[in-house]
């Protein structure tokens, strides 16, 4: 179970990250909603994106829009 769980949060933050940059989300000011990132399932595992952002790797707005810092 840990085994997948671990690949579950790699493969998460993968596509968390290459979505932001893709749709270059540097900045609070082009910060974007995972949706609007382009992301299938925006939803999927939300605690997963939150130890995202606890851990520093993306950061967030308070009006739920995330960024990545280059």
């Amino acid at each position: 179970m840990a085994v997948f769980v671990s690949a579950a949060m790699s493969l998460r933050k993968h596509l968390i990250l290459q979505a932001l940059e893709t749709h270059k989300a540097f900045s609070p000011e082009t910060a974007l909603t995972l949706k609007e990132a382009g992301l299938e399932r925006p939803d999927l595992f939300p605690e997963y994106t939150r130890q995202l952002v606890d851990l520093e790797i993306i950061h967030s707005t308070k009006d739920g829009r995330f960024w990545i810092s280059r």
